[in-house]
């Protein structure tokens, strides 16, 4: 066992499992996989898990992709190409490339790390720490992994602290008054309590802390069971907990913070609708995730491009930006833009307002449209007069209008109501 003056993150590596498409987010994953997805004006949703990683101290990382790749890999290998081996630092991309038999890709979460035994093995490493690539937080590992350790521990669990009535939506623990998991529950109609607060219930975060010695044995067996589906959550973890020791790990206690009384910020993008509201909340006037905090940055490929600039100044052709994040190597000509955030090289021309727009790189808006409440993809030319966010009904026909009332706008949207014209 490590003594108190170990890191423990210096003898551990990240597995980020990076492969989902992520359905829920429509159109926006249709050309990349949800990790992919760009969020907060220069990052995408993966470079959190991994800036939490080499945050806490990790040089040892992997990814394990699958659907639609490509955009996950060109950032990863522009972004986070700064690892070098010969300080004995790694981040591997692992495509499913079927390496373990000619008929199989990935079968599952587990199976994404069964596939890549002998380079894990090649890290040589005591712990694995087992992560989502696609959930917005910030989190120092070592603390978790500390916890893992002195309770000694089978798996430790990631775990958020949400209301019983809320929590039918998750993957929940029930836990004794050691925070030792006695049951794990898929999305259960009575979720339970904890012994200190009944209204509350732990949901696990998809992080996972392994011995890797542990967990190689585990993962060797469970592939050679034709009932497994070959899953943390549905298979490994359930058998864990009931044959050995699962523990619970609250999100409260490793979260990283700007301020002590910060809440605990962490946010599953996956809809539409999370997907707007989490990049909105972010022009607040206090946002709950700083991303200012240089003690815990965000790392991300950061292209070289100029400062944003904002051009004319008349009655109703002014270029402004209220409560809005404008990224670099946008123009704004003459346009309003209020609580929205624009980012890389978004032009916007003159007479047009934006309102609460989440404007992804490379957007092109013509003059005289106004755009309220919505969600527009990477490389969109917005016609000249579009009006979105006013008639709910005239929006839907065109566009995939969320549940909560967000306009996701495509290019093949924009193409689809022009040749209708």
């Amino acid at each position: 066992m490590a003594g108190p003056s170990q890191r423990l993150v210096s003898r551990s590596m990240a597995f980020v499992l990076a492969g989902g498409r992520g359905s829920r987010l429509m159109q926006l994953t249709d050309k990349r996989a949800k990790p992919a997805v760009y969020f907060g004006g220069k990052t995408r949703i993966i470079d959190f898990a991994l800036s939490n990683a080499l945050n806490s101290g990790i040089r040892k990382m992997a990814i394990a992709t699958q659907y639609k790749a490509h955009s996950l890999i060109r950032h990863c290998q522009r972004g986070w190409n700064f690892f070098r081996a010969e300080r004995n630092e790694y981040l591997d991309i692992l495509p499913a490339s079927q390496r373990v038999d000619e008929v199989h890709w990935y079968q599952g979460t587990a199976d994404a790390v069964f596939q890549n035994i002998d380079i894990i093995d090649s890290y040589v490493v005591d712990y694995v720490v087992i992560l989502a690539g696609d959930h917005i937080y910030k989190m120092d590992y070592e603390v978790m992994l500390r916890q893992h350790v002195d309770t000694g521990a089978d798996v430790t669990i990631g775990c958020l602290t949400v209301p019983r009535a809320e929590a039918s939506a998750f993957g929940v623990m029930a836990i004794d008054a050691n925070d030792r998991i006695t049951s794990f529950l898929e999305k259960p109609k009575d979720p339970p309590g904890t012994p200190d607060n009944p209204d509350i219930t732990l949901a696990s975060m998809g992080i996972y802390v392994f011995s890797w010695p542990f967990l190689r044995d585990l993962l060797s067996r469970d592939a050679g069971d034709p009932n497994s589906s070959r899953d943390f959550g549905g298979d490994l973890i359930p058998q864990i907990v009931a044959g050995g020791k699962a523990m619970a790990h609250r999100f409260e206690s490793s979260c990283v913070r700007t301020t002590p009384e910060a809440p605990a910020y962490w946010r599953d993008v996956g809809t539409v609708d999370a997907y707007w509201k989490a990049n909105i909340d972010l022009t607040s006037f206090v946002p709950e995730l700083d991303l200012w905090d240089t003690n815990w940055p965000i790392w991300t490929y950061s292209e070289s491009v100029p400062p944003a600039k904002f051009i004319h100044d008349e009655a109703d052709r002014r270029g402004s930006a209220i409560s809005s994040m404008v990224s670099g190597g946008c123009i704004i000509s003459g346009t309003e833009v209020r609580e929205s955030l624009l980012f890389t090289r978004v032009y916007t021309n003159s007479y047009s307002q934006l309102l609460r727009a989440v404007v992804l790189p490379d957007v092109v808006v013509e003059r005289h449209a106004r755009l309220k409440n919505v969600v527009i993809d990477r490389g969109v030319v917005i016609p000249r007069g579009l009006v979105v966010g006013e008639d709910p009904e005239e929006d839907a026909r065109w566009f995939h209008v969320s549940p909560g009332g967000v306009t996701l706008i495509t290019q093949d949207m924009v193409d689809r109501r022009a040749a209708a014209q």
